[in-house]
């Protein structure tokens, strides 16, 4: 059985910039990685990356069915948007044993769970893959060797250990 990683976004642009590095990395190593956007437009920039690409109000107005990812990132933004993201990524918190992390700055941290900054440095590879990945989507700059998150670890740690602490 491989891990599953979902990753939700606003757009492909919006998860190529925030969470790109992190996606290909974990692709790379195995894992069958899903981004769910609101706006699909063009997918290749996520295809790039090695991601499948999904339509997110399909998979909401199926309510999620069949999806049981391992890990679960998320954009704020998208959190603030709408009301059945925000109670899936309650109900991943709640559930354990799933690593979640968000990126963006909108979503109030919920009282009863432990969310902490986490930073995933990018490999080589995935900077180069994921400068190709903006390039595709029409933004040609550089990439970072980082990328930042807020993480909710439910129950158990991470799965991998390509996610550590900020310090």
């Amino acid at each position: 059985m491989r891990y599953r990683l979902d990753i939700v976004g606003a757009d492909v642009l919006d998860v190529v910039q925030h969470a790109g590095g992190w996606l290909f990395d974990r692709a790379v190593a195995g894992w069958d990685v899903t981004v769910l956007v609101a706006d699909l437009g063009d997918a290749r920039p996520l295809r790039i990356l090695g991601a499948e690409v999904l339509e997110l109000e399909a998979v909401l107005a199926n309510e999620g069915r069949g999806r049981q990812p391992h890990a679960l990132a998320i954009a704020s933004e998208v959190l603030a948007a709408d009301t059945r993201t925000h109670r899936g990524l309650v109900k991943a918190l709640d559930d354990g044993g799933m690593e979640v992390v968000v990126w963006g700055e909108s979503w109030p941290t919920p009282p009863e769970h432990r969310i902490e900054p986490v930073v995933h440095r990018l490999s080589v590879a995935a900077q180069a893959f994921k400068a190709q990945a903006l390039a595709a989507a029409g933004v040609p700059v550089a990439p970072g060797d980082v990328e930042v998150f807020r993480s909710g670890l439910s129950a158990f740690p991470p799965v991998g250990a390509d996610l550590s602490p900020v310090g």
